[in-house]
């Protein structure tokens, strides 16, 4: 289908290839991303982190299968938006935007406040808000000026991503061979083991594996056949999966034993038992900026594409969808995420982990979304005869997410529901009082 089909013009750029979205995605994911929240998922899993991964990649490879199957039937741009608004109707598809709005409007706020902190505490002469300022300004000048510019930076922070995690395993496996090997245990220990335990620290592991689904944002930027965006995000979040598992095993064998002093400084702490205090900074400067830079770089710029998407059907003020008339780029969405970014980053400074919490309630309601989508779209509209891709997959997608949801923490589930409530009020006032039309087309 053309966007004329769904609407819509092409207005934005065509230039991305499936290694530019897969590296994107994988950009978004942070290959190093473990470093960050090591601590947390090993107290919480008994020290069985990469088993947690595990269950988490299983999970999601189930929504990473939803994912290909709304962009192959829908490659317009808005990601659970897009696909819930054509795939069931406008008000579905609003809700679904509203929710993952939680999600993605917060994420480049975490990852400018998880990166400001860290260097804030590293080099404490400079204060939280110059780090905030400092990333937001230099990543908000990389998106305005084009996705194509912005994949060039990415292939330039991946390699160096890549850099620290080799020199990382490296470095442990030495570490390991002049003491003990590899074991099991990280995968499981039967003395240990306990199926809560373990699946509360899959709802952690959770937010490493968010932004996989971000791929699909770019779909009005993609050169090529529709299944790229399927098949860069089921490809980043496997590879990203499995990198994850490699870091965590190591460590938590390096680290059995170990008294960790902070959770927060977990993983640098295993890394210095491993290299020293030069792996131990590495791996510290390298965690923060690939939040601050490369993440939120990339996280930014599936935000805009999504207010982009709703201010274009007028679901959120019209002026969001101005595209810049160089660099053919949702200029003002952009702007407007980093200010939010700005104020919530310095809002929530000292509650990282009620941000992390707000922001995974966001991901997994859209989550949910989807895979009702890819049901109702193929099996009811359709009358699909592939049962597992059209039925199997998603329902299998629908209940692990809906279980991880399940038991998230209960602060950030009445934030969460209030925010969708506030979206239906909305909503409500849009079409009902200002009588807002929208301009795109249902399918």
């Amino acid at each position: 289908m053309s966007m004329e089909q769904f609407g819509y013009k092409q207005e934005l750029k065509r230039t991305l290839s499936f290694w530019d979205l897969l590296i994107y995605g994988l950009i978004f994911l942070i290959p190093i991303a473990p470093m960050g929240v090591y601590g947390y998922i090993s107290v919480a899993s008994h020290g069985m982190v990469p088993l947690a991964y595990i269950i988490g990649i299983i999970g999601m490879i189930f929504t990473a299968f939803s994912y290909a199957r709304m962009s192959e039937a829908f490659p317009i741009a808005g990601s659970v938006y897009a696909y819930a608004q054509h795939g069931i109707n406008r008000s579905v598809g609003f809700i679904a935007g509203w929710g993952i709005l939680l999600d993605y409007i917060l994420i480049p706020a975490l990852t400018y406040a998880v990166s400001a902190v860290s260097l804030n505490a590293f080099i404490p002469v400079l204060p939280v808000w110059f780090w905030l300022a400092f990333f937001i300004v230099f990543n908000t000048m990389i998106n305005i000026r084009g996705v194509e510019f912005t994949a060039k930076a990415n292939k330039i922070i991946l390699v160096l991503q890549f850099a620290v995690f080799i020199i990382f395993v490296v470095a442990g496996l030495i570490a390991l061979n002049k003491g003990v090997d590899l074991t099991i245990k990280p995968l499981y220990d039967s003395s240990l083991f306990n199926m809560q335990l373990v699946m509360g620290a899959v709802s952690i592991a959770v937010l490493s594996f968010l932004g996989f689904d971000a791929i699909s944002t770019l779909a009005e930027e993609v050169k090529g056949g529709r299944k790229l965006i399927g098949r860069a995000t089921v490809s980043a979040l496997l590879v990203a999966g499995f990198l994850f598992i490699v870091q965590t095993w190591i460590a938590s064998d390096l680290g059995r034993g170990l008294k960790l002093d902070n959770m927060d400084t977990a993983f640098y702490q295993i890394a210095e038992l491993a290299g020293g205090s030069w792996l131990k900074n590495l791996t510290i400067l390298a965690t923060a900026f690939s939040w601050g830079i490369a993440s939120a770089l990339a996280s930014q710029a599936a935000i805009s594409r999504l207010l982009f998407s709703m201010g274009r059907d007028r679901n959120l003020p019209h002026g969001l969808a101005k595209i810049h008339p160089k660099f053919r780029t949702p200029y003002i969405s952009t702007i407007v995420v980093a200010i939010i970014s700005f104020v919530v980053g310095l809002a929530f400074e000292n509650h990282i982990d009620i941000l992390t919490n707000i922001v995974n309630f966001g991901a997994l309601t859209g989550f949910l979304m989807l895979h009702v989508s890819v049901i109702n779209h193929y099996m009811i509209r359709q009358k699909s005869k592939q049962f597992i891709k059209h039925l199997v997959f998603p329902t299998i997608g629908f209940i692990v997410i809906g279980y991880v949801l399940y038991g998230m923490d209960h602060l950030a589930l009445k934030v969460g529901f209030t925010w969708l409530v506030m979206g239906i009020i909305y909503k409500f006032i849009l079409v009902r009082v200002f009588k807002v039309k929208e301009t795109s087309l249902d399918i």
